[in-house]
This record gives C-alpha cells, structure tokens and sequence, in this order.
C-alpha cells in the first residue's frame, strides 16, 4: 500500500497550493480519505474528509470556506486545493484512508493507511 503525497511548497500569504495523493495497492474508491497536518511544534489536526463517492465532504473550521477536498477515484488520487492561505496553514500534510466511516481524525493510528507527507510553508 501506497499513499504519496505531491504538491507542496512555499507559497505568499494569501497564495494558492493544490495538494496531490496517488493511492497504490488498495481499492481507493472504497477508503473515506483525509487530509490531516502537523504544524511545528503542534499535535497533527484534522484538515478534512472526503467519503467514498466524493459526495459528503467535511471541513475543519480554521479552513472551511478557503479549501476544497476532491477525488478521483478513476486516477485513485485524493486532492486538496487550498486557496487564501495563511501562516498558520504552514505545517507537513498528510493524507489518510480509513475504511468504513468518513468521520474525521487527527492521529494516524486511527487510519488504516497514512502518506508520508507533503510540506506547505506560508510565507512572505
């Protein structure tokens, strides 16, 4: 099993960044899949979750509104398209994939598959 994460950088406040994962070695559109982050020197959070079909999608309340979880489950890749971002967002992104409930998770031993990252630096 395979989760790569793709995407990240460093970008201006205010600036735009969309986040890749290429799922491998499991069925993907059968996974609720998430993206959870780790700030520096913080607990991972919970960014967001996206259900099997794609058609219920959850935010955490520090992004709801800046960004946008898809998927595609012909490509088996998992997106997250994060505009207006701030500081704060700065942090290592991870995506996840937890088999029967889309109920969000920030700590990796709660998912049955977990990436190894991508880092997003908000800065000017």
């Amino acid at each position: 099993v395979h989760l790569v994460e793709s995407g990240g950088g460093m970008v201006q406040p205010g600036g735009s960044l969309r986040l890749s994962c290429a799922a491998s070695g499991f069925t993907f559109s059968r996974y609720h899949m998430s993206w959870v982050r780790r700030a520096p020197g913080k607990g991972p959070e919970w960014v967001s979750t996206i259900d099997t079909g794609g058609s219920d999608r959850y935010y955490a309340h520090s992004v709801k509104g800046r960004f946008t979880i898809s998927r595609d489950n012909a490509k088996n890749t998992l997106y997250l398209q994060m505009n207006s971002l701030k500081p704060e967002d700065t942090a290592l992104y991870y995506c996840a994939a937890k088999w029967g409930t889309s109920e969000g998770y920030s700590d990796s031993g709660d998912y049955d598959y977990w990436g190894q990252g991508t880092q997003v630096t908000v800065s000017s």
